[in-house]
């Protein structure tokens, strides 16, 4: 571990420059930033009343909002019916034209990716802590407040104070069955839940630059366990590849500087790395999965889903490994898609029905079991195995429960064997 004294900007520093009309940031600035694309979901619900009560009467600019219901959808108690009536109330009075509705719904953060609302050099915000997934844009990707956002949607401009960054620079290639969820649960192991607390992280090395768009989001995402105001990517030929047919906005791609002065560096070698496992109570619980699979973990309910890791390809990748087999007597298996696209997809390449004839159920696209209020609650004492990003207590139900995060081919393993396994094992 090192920290790097050099004099230039990291990305975050130059997106937050740009964004405040500046040549030049430095750590603990406050910015006045414009506002690229403002995101809410269900909580932006609680922003309709300070928005009024400011006086506003029109969205800064209904091009650059967007909604999308994703947690209770559709509504499943009588409160989450209020919240969506408030919000389509809201998008009809200020005709906001990208209302992501029941029937064309899916994780925010997925909504946005997949249609290009966050581009390079974007400074973007959400009413949702996982904002930080878009950083893998090459973005400043945030989550913010409730009033926070009704004074976005006002004036389209906000302060934010500047971050100091951590680089995490990683290199080596990952054996089989590691993938890049077991890299960013073993960095939660080292920078722990509040090793980045209003920082931004900025990952870069050899094995960044070889990770998919969608492993990419899957690192950045879970900056926000390590308490990250932001986790970003450097935009490159990848990022542009798969923004250029979708990208809703001009894209300003910005690099960080060479000499760019970063608060810590941490270097990491995955070449021996084996699958990783973050056990209860918290994300940074983080041990070899090899040494917990001989503890003979059984697991009552399986989790594949939520905006870390229900992307076509983790479900891709877990129908591969289902096929042949089927979900182990007395566990409950729940598949729930990122978005209504990538149901669509898992409808024409036949994964429903691989999951749903080995036992699984194979929900609608939305945030499903991950936060414990909707779907798949978990009774007390039950344990979880679970691609999502959270395990503190009560994160699925009860305070009781116990949830393990592993990587989708793990998270199958699991539901295979009715115990935590070595995905490698049944490959």
């Amino acid at each position: 571990m090192t920290s790097s004294n050099g004099h230039g900007m990291t990305l975050a520093e130059k997106i937050l420059a740009r964004a405040g009309g500046l040549d030049r940031v430095v750590p603990g600035q406050i910015v006045d930033g414009t506002v690229d694309l403002a995101m809410m979901h269900e909580q932006g619900a609680q922003t309709v009343l300070p928005f009024h009560q400011m006086g506003a009467e029109t969205v800064w600019d209904p091009d650059r909002v967007v909604i999308a219901i994703d947690h209770w959808v559709p509504a499943s108690t009588e409160g989450a019916a209020v919240l969506h009536r408030i919000l389509r109330k809201f998008a009809a009075e200020t005709h906001l034209p990208h209302f992501y509705d029941v029937g064309n719904h899916g994780i925010c953060h997925q909504i946005l990716a997949e249609n290009g609302w966050v581009v390079p050099g974007d400074l973007a915000v959400g009413t949702d802590s996982h904002t930080n997934m878009l950083g893998a844009m090459g973005a400043v990707a945030a989550g913010i407040g409730p009033t926070e956002m009704a004074a976005v949607l006002a004036l389209g401009r906000l302060w934010l104070k500047v971050p100091p960054t951590l680089h995490i620079r990683v290199r080596g290639q990952f054996g089989r069955g590691v993938t890049a969820k077991d890299l960013i649960l073993r960095i939660l192991g080292e920078v722990k839940t509040t090793g980045a607390t209003y920082k931004a992280v900025e990952f870069s090395g050899p094995t960044i630059e070889a990770l998919s768009m969608p492993e990419r989001f899957t690192i950045c995402n879970m900056t926000t366990e390590m308490g990250a105001k932001a986790g970003m990517v450097a935009p490159d030929e990848k990022t542009f590849d798969y923004l250029r047919p979708i990208a809703k906005h001009a894209m300003h791609p910005l690099r960080p500087d060479p000499d760019a002065a970063y608060e810590r560096v941490i270097d990491i070698d995955v070449g021996e790395m084996p699958p990783m496992v973050a056990c209860p109570y918290s994300p940074d619980n983080v041990r070899p999965l090899p040494d917990v699979v001989r503890e003979h973990v059984k697991v009552d309910q399986v989790f594949l889903g939520s905006c870390t890791n229900a992307r076509i390809e983790d479900l891709r990748e877990g129908a591969a490994m289902m096929k042949g087999h089927k979900v182990a007597p007395g566990v409950r298996f729940i598949v729930s898609p990122a978005s209504t696209k990538i149901y669509q997809q898992c409808l024409a390449e036949g994964i429903i029905e691989t999951f749903t004839n080995a036992g699984a159920v194979f929900t609608n696209s939305s945030c499903s079991a991950c936060f414990g209020g909707n779907m798949g609650i978990l009774a007390p004492d039950e344990v979880c195995a679970s691609s999502s990003n959270r395990n503190f207590p009560g994160r699925m139900g009860a305070k009781e429960a116990r949830i393990y995060l592993l990587s989708p081919a793990a998270t199958v393993a699991a539901a295979i064997r009715g115990e935590l396994t070595d995905p490698r094992d049944l490959m």
